[in-house]
């Protein structure tokens, strides 16, 4: 698990970079998976979103991986990190810490706190307003115009 945490920075890096450099880039989602995913190793760096399904053909999950997977830069943006969980007989780690019954959607923080838990898809719209009203988030858009970016 330690080593796929700094691949996942290095890609979050150069597709924010990327989309800085050209806003033409082609930007893609791509989730992780849940069953070595640790939400300690994303504080103070990401903010994941991690959506529960217990099965990949769930109707919600496809809409709602649909929904992220159409704004990605909009994600990329706030330093969002997509993990994905669809099989609970694995009972990860994820899993057993934010309990879901079915279908979920979790925002987490970049402290670390769940800030939103849905039973039904969301758009990337509603999260990113979620997340631009989280003072962290505050911040960070405060010190990007200071900085005149």
């Amino acid at each position: 698990m330690k080593r796929l945490i700094p691949l996942v920075f290095a890609g979050l890096i150069a597709s924010t970079g990327g989309v800085a450099a050209n806003d033409d880039a082609a930007e893609t989602l791509a989730p992780l998976q849940a069953d070595e995913i640790n939400l300690n190793d994303f504080l103070w760096v990401a903010r994941p979103i991690v959506v529960f399904a217990d099965t990949p053909a769930d109707p919600r999950f496809i809409e709602q991986m649909t929904l992220l997977a159409a704004r990605p830069k909009d994600l990329a943006e706030r330093d969002v990190v997509v993990i994905v969980d669809t099989d609970p007989s694995a009972r990860s780690e994820l899993r057993q810490t934010l309990r879901p019954r079915g279908y979920m959607m979790a925002l987490v923080g970049k402290d670390g706190g769940v800030k939103l838990r849905k039973p039904s898809p969301w758009s990337v719209r509603e999260i990113t307003r979620q997340i631009d009203k989280m003072p962290l988030r505050q911040d960070e858009i405060r010190l990007k115009k200071a900085v005149g970016g």
